[in-house]
């Protein structure tokens, strides 16, 4: 427990430091020419501001058609514009529907981001065109080097040229920064990091952010101060777990008063405290767009939580967070 308390110290001080820094919590409100967008956070050391919710390319990509189409269609109407993709998702549907749906109309508006899986150079570079062409676009915002997996995951990927590709594309003006991401193993992440630390290359980089992340093979712990320190932009995924904060009967609701894990927390508690934390955007995955407009309303209504109020929401599910089981996606071994 003195352990734990310390943690949550030390992770109340670094919230509460970001937020005086403005790092993260240096909120704007800005209006285009589809209306009001979310309140903006900056990211990183860049100068760029990005909505502080942004859509998941994950469920464009599984979802149907008709409902892809909806969620971009909400994402946009309710201020998002952050939208995030992969050429993994669903085989370079996610993409595709985005070169459909999205880009053709709002490139000017959004900030584009995807990734690469690509154990080398060689993959790199064919996945990097292949985004290109389904999209729809001469450029990206950001490019990511995806799901990195252990330390020796990356000492792999540096050594055949992965971190070369990504250079090169960006002196060529095809992407415009560069990033990471994972949600396996902290320690990939501290590896990244520290094999980037003299040429900083790296302008983001993304991880699971949620209240569960606290306890267990913690990336807010073992990531994300390394991260700061180095003034890159945190983009958080897995904000409820990958869904595995509800039963499969829970799912269907989502409605801010179904609890979280059963009897512990809300959906807006669960959000709220992620946006609580020094993340520029919190990812949002959504297979329709009820559920997108679910989070926007969330998003809206948010207000930063308390160091207490965080502290205490860590405290409710510390015992369901030790084994392991709801944030099954940590393993500790490739």
């Amino acid at each position: 427990m003195a352990n734990r308390r310390i943690f949550l110290k030390s992770l109340a001080s670094l919230t509460a430091g970001i937020t005086l820094a403005g790092v993260a919590h240096a909120e704007k409100n800005e209006n285009d020419r589809l209306g009001e967008l979310l309140p903006k956070r900056k990211l990183g050391r860049t100068n760029e501001y990005v909505t502080m919710l942004g859509t998941g390319g994950y469920h464009i990509g599984w979802t149907t058609e008709r409902d892809a189409q909806e969620v971009i269609e909400a994402s946009l109407e309710g201020g998002i514009r952050f939208f995030d993709t992969a050429e993994s998702y669903a085989d370079g549907t996610s993409e595709t529907r985005y070169g459909k749906y999205l880009i053709p109309k709002y490139r000017d508006l959004i900030f584009l981001t995807s990734k690469s899986t690509g154990q080398d150079a060689k993959t790199v570079q064919q996945h990097l065109d292949g985004t290109l062409r389904r999209l729809k676009t001469d450029h990206l915002d950001l490019y990511q080097v995806h799901a990195i997996a252990t330390p020796e995951d990356v000492d792999s990927r540096i050594q055949k040229g992965v971190l070369d590709v990504l250079l090169k594309a960006k002196a060529e003006g095809k992407i415009r920064y560069m990033g990471f991401t994972g949600h396996q193993n902290p320690f990939a992440h501290a590896r990244m990091l520290e094999r980037t630390k003299e040429s900083d290359l790296f302008d983001t980089v993304l991880m699971p952010v949620n209240v569960l992340d606290q306890t267990y093979f913690s990336f807010t712990k073992n990531a994300m101060p390394q991260a700061l320190e180095r003034n890159l932009g945190i983009l958080s995924i897995k904000s409820l777990a990958d869904g595995r904060f509800f039963s499969k009967k829970e799912q269907a609701g989502w409605t801010s008063d179904d609890p979280l894990v059963p009897n512990y927390l809300s959906i807006k508690e669960a959000m709220h405290f992620v946006w609580s934390l020094p993340v520029s955007v919190l990812i949002s995955g959504n297979e329709n767009a009820t559920f997108m407009r679910e989070k926007i309303a969330l998003a809206r209504s948010f207000t930063k939580l308390s160091d207490e109020q965080i502290n205490a929401l860590i405290d409710k599910v510390t015992d369901i967070a030790l084994d392991g089981k709801v944030e099954y996606y940590k393993v500790k071994e490739a």
